[in-house]
């Protein structure tokens, strides 16, 4: 793309945004809605790809109102929530569509959880029914008796690869059985684009798993943002999406996106680095979505002459770091990084509409950086007791302010949506939503006389790996049930050539223990099956007792800084090694590999 039409865009991007006018709360707009004009519009043109799997914009909005009109039937109303504990696969798309028909919430579960997690995020949603998955069917079992829901009324099962049919304790769905009427329901000519679409779940930085609110105006305002002015897609292009789409990400900025100007998609239920770039050949993928993890992983891959050879012409999605960003843009000829920064259950964020290096670009509402200390975990205040902006180019604590434009949605309870929310910030009155991460504003060069920012790094409790928030308290607390542990602290650790933070375990053994009695099995055994494999601490030690601060809140700072190096640590060392699931000491031979990188974490 030549500069001189580069800059014709991201002018009528500008104006775009300028004259963009506020949806109105009652204005009648939904995900469902825009399946359904879209059947409308383009009735045989392709919309889903996944594996041997194809569905036109006619079949996706005929299978959803199959489904839509079962669970009718069955008493699901306007604002009730049904779960989805399903893998990526076009019946996900099918069963979240069909929930919304109905204006009520899909609650969206992540299909890594099992045993308490999943308890206790079907049971906070107040699900009226649970739609699962065949490949899910053993976790959904195990916790069956400990939810709020009948058995062979409540499970509605969905075939997979396989051909058992539906357990004796649920109820067999099947989107494309022509008994069930396949017509638009009135109901969704009634859903508001104010009315609550999904419930996203996030760890947060204390206790199990909140439900963010994201509403059907959040969905269809940050979709449009990503098709139109981070990746310039039109009906024409085809997206590629490996993300899980119970995450915000996959869903909201990728999924929702390409439904936002009809374009299609192709799916995949998980990452594959080795057909990756064949995938986005085979199909003539044109943008993709991503995490920075993945594009670390592409750029590990062995080079090849083919790299830069796809139709790939613009990527949108989160963490890419700037290590890394100018290789992997030259090596696989990416014309535009649709970089952007946002929370599932913030009120805003930020995208690199305009193209630039490094930086997840503007705010699309008031934003302030102020001072913080990191060391003891608090923000800077002034003399009056309000917050300090720090200069351009200083990290600093990231606040966003709620305003009617930018209004904060966030959980299905309120007092853990009130703690989000910082009062009085910088002038009486005012109110922010407070990121818990901290941000930087960068020199771009020419910016149209807008500031752009760069994530610097999460605060709090609250660190990322494998591309999910672990909540070190939810962690904490699990493994704190095993009868050989009294105390447990959480916290990240840096791991050579990874992203984001491996968690590491301080525990405490109960009395009269000695580290030579541990029972590392039963540990290892107890946090394997109740915890998802990206909330395992690959490290575990062994302390006499855990070290506090003077408001006797864990202190984490100097084991954060130990980490797991040998030569700062004089404790027992374990780790759980790639593959395995019973943790070992940790010997020197295998330290060094960790810090020469020889290991895939």
């Amino acid at each position: 793309m030549g500069a001189l039409t580069e800059f014709i865009g991201d002018l009528k991007v500008l104006l775009a945004a300028a004259t963009a006018k506020q949806p109105e709360l009652e204005e009648i707009a939904s995900f469902a809605l825009l399946v359904e004009q879209n059947a409308e519009k383009f009735p045989d043109e392709l919309v889903l790809i996944c594996e041997d799997d194809r569905e036109t914009w006619r079949g996706l909005n005929e299978r959803a109102n199959r489904v839509a009109n079962l669970l009718k039937s069955q008493g699901v109303e306007k604002g009730d929530c049904v779960s989805l504990f399903m893998q990526n696969r076009i019946e996900f798309v099918v069963q979240a569509v069909a929930i919304c028909k109905l204006g009520a919430i899909a609650g969206l579960i992540n299909t890594n959880l099992t045993k308490q997690q999943l308890t206790h995020c079907i049971t906070l949603t107040e699900s009226k029914k649970c739609i699962f998955g065949e490949e899910l069917t053993m976790p959904l079992n195990a916790v069956r008796a400990e939810l709020k829901l009948k058995d062979g009324v409540d499970f509605l099962y969905v075939r997979d690869q396989g051909t058992e049919p539906a357990p004796n304790w649920a109820i067999e769905v099947d989107s494309k059985d022509s008994d069930h009427l396949h017509h638009n329901l009135e109901d969704t000519q009634t859903v508001e684009i104010g009315c609550i679409a999904f419930y996203i779940f996030t760890s947060g930085t204390t206790g199990m798993p909140k439900a963010a609110r994201i509403s059907h105006r959040r969905l269809l305002t940050a979709a449009d943002m990503s098709a139109r002015m981070l990746l310039r897609i039109n009906e024409k292009d085809r997206m590629y999406n490996c993300l899980p789409l119970y995450h915000g990400t996959g869903l909201m900025i990728g999924l929702t996106a390409a439904f936002t100007v009809s374009a299609s998609t192709v799916m995949r239920r998980k990452l594959s680095v080795s057909a990756f770039w064949d995938d986005i050949r085979q199909h003539n993928c044109t943008s993709f979505i991503y995490i920075g993890e993945i594009l670390r992983y592409l750029l590990a891959h062995p080079e090849s002459p083919k790299d830069p050879q796809n139709q790939i012409r613009a990527i949108v999605g989160n963490g890419l770091r700037p290590d890394i960003w100018h290789d992997f843009k030259n090596r696989f000829d990416i014309q535009r990084m649709g970089e952007f920064y946002g929370a599932s259950e913030g009120n805003a964020g930020f995208a690199n509409v305009f193209n630039k290096d490094c930086t997840v670009g503007l705010s699309t509402a008031p934003a302030k950086v102020v001072a913080y200390d990191i060391a003891n975990d608090e923000i800077i205040r002034d003399e009056n007791g309000y917050c300090i902006e720090v200069p351009d180019g200083e990290p600093g604590l990231l606040l966003i302010e709620i305003t009617g434009k930018s209004e904060f949605e966030g959980y299905t309870n309120s007092e853990a949506t009130e703690k989000k929310v910082l009062r009085n910030a910088l002038v009486k009155g005012d109110a922010y939503f407070n990121s818990g991460d901290l941000m930087k504003v960068v020199d771009v060069g020419f910016s149209y006389g807008q500031k752009h920012y760069q994530f610097v790094d999460r605060i709090g409790d609250t660190f990322r790996w494998k591309s999910e928030n672990v909540s070190t308290n939810e962690v904490g607390e699990i493994l704190n049930q095993h009868d050989d542990i009294v105390f447990t602290n959480i916290y990240g650790v840096e791991i050579p050539g990874t992203d984001g933070r491996a968690g590491m375990a301080a525990i405490v053994l109960r009395d009269g223990m000695t580290p030579n009695e541990i029972d590392l099995a039963g540990i290892s055994s107890h946090i394997v099956r109740n915890l998802p494999g990206y909330a395992r601490p690959v490290f575990i030690r062994l302390l006499e007792d855990l070290p506090t601060t003077s408001t006797h809140k864990l202190q984490k700072n100097d084991l954060r800084d130990q980490a797991f190096h040998l030569d700062h640590v004089n404790d027992h060392l374990f780790v759980l090694r790639p593959g395995e699931e019973t943790y070992s000491r940790l010997d020197s031979d295998f330290y060094d590999q960790i810090i020469q990188r020889s290991v895939a974490f």
